[in-house]
């Protein structure tokens, strides 16, 4: 059964969000940052019907290479098959359920650990031992349940929505601008992951990081980084742009000298994943939002370089994003959420500059609409 919305839940959490002008709108009512009811609803009309991030391509790049994700408590087994499609599957046995594969590796065959019943990279099933005498039993009627999966910018995405459109198709220029600013996304190696437990609901998380308005009163050693006069927001589709010039000279979170890319470029999908590439060596940055609760998010930050081994400059780009920025960041969003469980809290002013400067709240304005678009979905 799904999950679903009154007109007047609608109506209470939408409160004074103007679509039009984000200079005259309101933020989303609080309690859809504090009630489970709205985690329930997004679950079904945002996460299960969009497209999730889950790896850098490399993971499946070549014949028979699998890779195991959890996405929204599914076990999803993505796979190279030796035609050299890319194909997902529930990773599910259809004998008696078990998990099929584990982790990540090479296999020419999809065994499962329980009974043996084995599976072609197609999905097909291949062999069932001991099932000669079955009555109406015919292995050419038994397939894997198929997931959508695509590539796209150096990395993989799946969607439990079998009618979702293409990522490509979705995206409007997204690839053009990312393969503008990091052209070698695609042979970038994986080389550091952070995880983050917060004490904010997921949505506050990703308010945070859609604007800067906050960054040079919170995060001063981040705006040495750029050039802050050139950071500019844009909002498309479902996304939204976020690019400055890398600053001149030294700064005071970590060393670029020497680095190769000198632009800040910073890429929001929705609903949740984050893509970056940061002032220095070559390098591309993969933050994806996952909620565990209505007042619990895990983050998690993957570092991609041109080596798995961080230079020592990567390592204090590393220290500084882990000891410095996000925490900076999860101090912020942690007390806003115990904000908005205060009776002294509904909703508060998106602050707008039309010329779409660093300092706006505009990509805050989108996501919000991105949001209503999802509720009335679950509208009864």
């Amino acid at each position: 059964m799904g999950v679903f919305l009154s007109d007047k839940e609608f109506q209470v959490v939408k409160g004074k969000y103007d679509e039009s002008e984000p200079g005259a709108s309101f933020t989303l009512n609080a309690q859809c940052y504090t009630d489970q009811k709205y985690l329930d609803v997004e679950r079904e009309s945002v996460f299960k019907r969009t497209w999730q991030w889950v790896c850098h391509v490399e993971k499946v790049r070549e014949l028979g290479a699998y890779y195991v994700a959890d996405v929204q408590g599914q076990s999803i087994a993505i796979v190279r098959d030796r035609s050299g499609d890319l194909r997902a599957f529930y990773n599910v046995c259809k004998h008696r359920a078990h998990h099929l594969l584990e982790g990540e590796g090479k296999a020419r065959v999809m065994t499962c650990p329980y009974h043996a019943w084995s599976y072609n990279l197609d999905g097909n099933l291949r062999n069932a031992p001991h099932t000669e005498g079955l009555v109406a039993f015919d292995k050419g009627d038994i397939c894997l349940d198929q997931v959508q999966v695509e590539e796209f910018c150096g990395f993989i995405y799946i969607s439990l929505d079998p009618a979702a459109k293409p990522l490509s198709e979705l995206t409007g220029n997204l690839a053009q601008e990312i393969m503008q600013y990091a052209p070698d996304v695609n042979e970038l190696t994986f080389s550091r992951r952070l995880s983050f437990d917060i004490k904010a609901n997921w949505k506050n998380v990703v308010d945070n990081f859609l604007e800067c308005y906050h960054c040079p009163h919170a995060h001063k050693d981040f705006c040495t980084l750029l050039q802050f006069e050139t950071y500019k927001v844009t909002t498309h589709g479902i996304y939204s742009s976020h690019m400055a010039k890398g600053a001149k000279g030294e700064n005071s979170a970590y060393s670029v000298e020497g680095g190769s890319c000198d632009d800040h470029a910073v890429w929001w999908l929705w609903p949740n994943t984050c893509l970056m590439r940061y002032p220095g060596r070559n390098n591309f940055l993969v933050l994806n939002v996952i909620p565990v609760g209505p007042d619990r998010t895990i983050e998690t930050y993957d570092f991609y370089f041109e080596t798995a081994e961080p230079t020592e400059q990567e390592e204090q780009a590393i220290k500084y994003i882990r000891d410095v920025l996000q925490q900076e960041d999860i101090d912020l969003v942690e007390s806003v959420q115990r904000g908005m469980n205060s009776p002294a809290f509904e909703s508060g002013r998106i602050v707008n500059d039309p010329s779409g400067s660093g300092l706006s709240e505009h990509a805050l304005h989108h996501f919000h609409g991105l949001l209503l678009d999802a509720y009335k979905q679950a509208l009864k």
